[in-house]
């Protein structure tokens, strides 16, 4: 039966090893936290030279991987044979071969630990993953939706025994993205530089993300929200003044998913923060803001703005771009929705 990383970290932190490993999914986090485990801990480090094989899939066919996997170790208790990118396995789609992953599925050799390390989704049905499953372990890392994030980075705090507030993570949420490892890797900068007991607030990700403390587009979205026209007018004026900094594209996204979220608000009839939450799929820390831009902007007033959207988003593919640069084809944008 498949398990979640944090089962099998906690076996591997027993040192409970299986002979087998099938690490798949979309989401690298988790596949590169429990392979990248089981490396740096598997095989003591004065048996590694002889004993610790990690390779590219695409650099190994089904036999040699076989035959890697079937030798003893030398003068240790066991290896560790690791498939990084095991996907491109030269012949893991052909039958005979996935015929012979399940034959040494079915009897593995119990000095070997197999890992192989799959960044797509394996595909359960099949024979040969499935007698992995029985034999071993599966894990599977899926992509976390949008909504999820917050509760995410909330989590990953606590379990480092950091504070962090909600503005914080609304602030890493929109200027870092979903992309858990550079995420991990932000809190991990920022909790290098905190003081003892000291909560990660929106001063500590200005100071050590590296966000303009004034001009982000964190920044930019709030004052839309709050129809602040001085506050926007300046935002837009900074991004047109730097806008290598500030490229058009990730601004059209961000907007997009805001306003098309708005649009589905206006067509809820309980917009209580519990049922908004639930409706537009994002986590309830950020439904406030949502139900306030549907009150200032009304339902034709969305519509327009999702036009005018799409339009910015031609001009930032450089379709129907006319004679407006980035910088002003944004202002002029920002001017409809405020007015």
């Amino acid at each position: 039966m498949p398990k979640t990383a944090s089962e099998v970290l906690k076996d591997l932190k027993k040192k409970s090893y299986s002979p087998l490993y099938l690490l798949h999914g979309e989401e690298p986090y988790y596949l590169d936290k429990v392979s990248g485990y089981i490396e740096e801990h598997a095989i003591p480090s004065s048996d590694r030279s002889f004993n610790q094989f990690v390779f590219f899939g695409k650099d190994l066919t089904i036999p040699a991987l076989l035959s890697h996997a079937k030798r003893f170790p030398m003068m240790a208790e066991r290896q560790l044979v690791l498939v990084k990118e095991a996907q491109g396995l030269q012949g893991i789609e052909q039958k005979e071969m996935q015929t012979a992953l399940e034959n040494y599925a079915k009897n593995p050799l119990a000095s070997t630990i197999l890992v192989l390390v799959f960044k797509t989704n394996a595909d359960e049905r099949k024979t040969w993953v499935k007698s992995i499953d029985k034999a071993g372990v599966m894990m599977g890392s899926k992509k976390l939706y949008d909504n999820k994030i917050p509760d995410w980075i909330l989590e990953y705090c606590h379990e480092n025994g950091l504070k962090i507030s909600r503005k914080a993570i609304e602030m890493l949420c929109e200027n870092v993205g979903n992309d858990l490892k550079r995420l991990a890797s932000e809190i991990d900068k920022i909790m290098l530089n905190l003081r003892a007991d000291e909560e990660i607030n929106a001063q500590v990700v200005e100071k050590f993300v590296g966000i303009s403390k004034e001009y982000n587009y964190f920044e930019f979205q709030k004052a839309l929200i709050n129809k602040d026209i001085f506050r926007a007018n300046q935002i837009v004026n900074f991004f047109s003044a730097n806008p290598k900094d500030n490229p058009l594209a990730p601004i059209v996204i961000l907007l997009y998913n805001f306003f098309s979220k708005v649009l589905v608000a206006h067509a809820t009839s309980d917009k209580s923060e519990r049922n908004l939450a639930i409706v537009l799929g994002v986590n309830p820390f950020f439904t406030k803001d949502y139900a306030l831009a549907a009150r200032n902007y009304n339902l034709a007033k969305v519509v327009q703005i999702m036009a005018d959207i799409k339009k910015l988003d031609l001009k930032s593919k450089g379709v129907e771009a006319g004679s407006l640069t980035d910088g002003e084809a944004l202002r002029e944008m920002t001017f409809r929705t405020l007015h």
